[in-house]
């Protein structure tokens, strides 16, 4: 199957497959099914990263967990209901699936994305404890159909100095790879529940 590039939302990541397919939902009689791949950083840390499959282009009859995957595709965000409030939810759509043989090496490993978008929010400028400073920004990306796909993303050092002073409404290039990042979200006074927060950890930043 030919993959279709998106322009403003590309995103390729080769990695180790955790889960077995589970059903998400069916649309026109198609099937899709989530799962998640391990891909490793080049500092030994893993991010686990949600993927959506159609079964039109993967064999999901069969586990596949162990195994490796190279994934073809956009980030796609979907407002999930809970209770009386939404979340966002994010994921790889994938439009093309290839199992692969790798050694399990740190450079069998790809996560990369592309995504050309308007800053949908005001910025967020902060320095860490260590005095690292990051800046938050929130892009709308365009989708088919009149959609759009709402992306976290986070940069970092001189790059936070400069996203900090864009403006709501600028159009943005931004090169980098997923990430997933556990906190503790407090239910109650003595309770915490642990979650898992996707973004986009911006290596370049260009004003389209």
């Amino acid at each position: 199957m030919a993959y279709i590039m998106f322009d403003d939302n590309q995103v390729v990541i080769t990695g180790k497959i955790v889960m077995d397919f589970t059903f998400s939902h069916k649309i026109c009689g198609e099937c899709f099914y989530k799962t998640e791949l391990q891909v490793k950083r080049l500092s030994d840390s893993v991010d686990t990263i949600p993927v959506l499959i159609s079964e039109q282009i993967a064999d999901i009859t069969k586990s596949r967990v162990g195994e490796f995957a190279e994934i073809y595709g956009e980030f796609h965000s979907h407002n999930l209901r809970e209770e009386n409030h939404t979340r966002l939810e994010l994921y790889v759509f994938a439009r093309e699936v290839k199992f692969v043989e790798v050694n399990d090496s740190k450079t069998d490993y790809t996560n990369r994305i592309l995504l050309e978008g308007t800053i949908c929010k005001p910025t967020v400028y902060r320095k860490t404890p260590l005095k690292k400073e990051i800046t938050d920004l929130l892009l709308a990306v365009n989708r088919s159909f009149g959609k759009s796909d709402y992306i976290p993303c986070i940069c970092w050092g001189s790059t936070a100095r400069y996203a900090a002073d864009l403006k709501v409404g600028t159009r943005v290039m931004v090169w980098g790879r997923i990430q997933s990042r556990e906190y503790k979200k407090r239910i109650e006074e003595n309770e915490t529940q642990k979650r898992i927060v996707y973004e986009v950890s911006i290596n370049t930043l260009e004003v389209a």
